[in-house]
């Protein structure tokens, strides 16, 4: 089950992903993300939220795991992400539960809380 409804997700993907693509690559907390489909091998891009803590990337997982992007960017083994203005190749992706977000900045950290996202996903740079 994710934490927050799948069909607030696809709402998301419809109207906020449209605007946050223009500002994510420049915002702290938020990163463009560029994976490729399974399947396709198309190209996607999606806006996300972005964390760099001790030289790795962690993603919070606000609809869980299940996500097609984090399936596409585990079975690719990474992906790229522009963030504040700095195109960066990740790799070795990991899924992780902390439920007491300890990578977060406090006020993220509540909101999460808030929304039940315990899961991350973690890849460093290559």
């Amino acid at each position: 089950m994710s934490p927050l409804p799948r069909r607030l997700a696809r709402a998301n993907k419809r109207l906020l992903n449209k605007v946050l693509r223009h500002a994510a690559p420049r915002l702290p907390g938020f990163a463009l993300l560029t994976h490729r489909g399974r399947t396709s091998g198309r190209a996607y891009t999606i806006p996300v939220n972005v964390f760099e803590r001790d030289g790795r990337y962690v993603f919070a997982l606000t609809y869980g795991a299940r996500t097609d992007w984090v399936r596409n960017v585990l079975a690719a083994g990474g992906c790229s992400i522009v963030t504040r203005g700095r195109r960066i190749e990740l790799t070795d992706p990991r899924l992780e539960g902390d439920p007491a977000r300890l990578w977060a900045p406090p006020v993220v950290r509540q909101i999460l809380g808030v929304v039940h996202a315990d899961e991350t996903l973690v890849l460093v740079p290559r």
